[in-house]
C-alpha cells in the first residue's frame, strides 16, 4: 500500500474511533483528539492543535468538524482533510439516527433520565479540561492573560456575539503586538516550552555544587 493512503487510512480510522466515544462533541472531543493526534500517534504538537482548536472556534460551523478537517489538512492535505472529515461524520451520523429514533420510546424512562444527570456533569468537565489544556498554550504572558480575564467579564456581563469576541480579539491581539514592537519590547507569539527543562537543568546544576 502506498504510504500516503496508509496515512489517510489511518487518519480516517482515529477520527473514527473519536467520533463515537466522545460524548458532548464540540470542545468535549479535544481531550480525545489531543491523546490521539499528539500522544499517540504524534502527528502534530500541543501548540498546533490548540491553535487549530481556537481556529476551529472561531470559523462558522460545529467545532467538532472544523477541528476534524483542520486537522486532517495539516497531516495530509486535501486527502487528510476529507478522511477525517468522512470520519468524525460516519459514525455520529448514524448513532444520532439511531438514538433519534430510540429516544422517543424511552425518554420517559426513569433509567434513561438518571443516565442523562450523569452525563451533563461529565461533559461540563471535559468542556473545562479542554479549557484548561488550551489554556496551558494560550496564556503565556500579562497581555494574554488580561485580554482572557476581560473576555471572560464581556461575556459574563454584557450582551456581545461570540463572533464579535472573537473579531476584538483578533484586533486586540494585532494592536498589542505592534504597540510591544514599537516600544522594542520583544514579542512572544507562543509559550517558551523549553522553560520547564531550562528550569530543571538549573535546579539539577545548582545541586551538584
Amino acid at each position: 500500500m502506498n504510504p500516503n493512503w496508509k496515512l489517510i487510512l489511518q487518519i480516517f480510522m482515529t477520527f473514527l474511533k473519536i467520533g463515537p466515544i466522545t460524548f458532548g462533541g464540540g470542545y468535549a472531543m479535544i481531550p480525545m483528539i489531543e491523546r490521539e493526534v499528539v500522544t499517540k500517534k504524534k502527528w502534530l504538537e500541543n501548540r498546533e492543535v490548540a491553535d487549530i482548536f481556537a481556529i476551529a472556534g472561531s470559523a462558522p460551523g460545529a467545532i467538532a468538524i472544523n477541528s476534524a478537517v483542520f486537522i486532517g489538512y495539516r497531516i495530509a492535505k486535501i486527502r487528510g482533510a476529507f478522511a477525517a472529515l468522512f470520519g468524525v461524520l460516519l459514525p455520529t451520523f448514524l448513532i444520532v439516527i439511531l438514538l433519534s429514533i430510540t429516544f422517543i420510546y424511552v425518554k420517559a424512562n426513569p433509567i434513561i433520565e438518571a443516565a442523562f444527570e450523569g452525563i451533563r456533569p461529565a461533559v461540563v468537565a471535559l468542556i473545562a479540561f479542554a479549557g484548561y489544556k488550551i489554556g496551558l498554550t494560550a496564556l503565556y504572558d500579562k497581555a494574554t492573560i488580561v485580554t482572557a480575564i476581560l473576555t471572560i467579564v464581556a461575556l459574563f456581563y454584557l450582551n456581545i456575539h461570540p463572533a464579535l469576541i472573537i473579531i476584538i480579539g483578533i484586533i486586540t491581539g494585532i494592536i498589542l503586538v505592534k504597540v510591544k514592537n514599537a516600544l522594542g519590547f520583544t514579542t512572544k507569539l507562543e509559550k517558551d516550552s523549553n522553560t520547564k527543562h531550562k528550569k530543571k537543568i538549573f535546579s539539577l546544576t545548582n545541586s551538584r555544587r
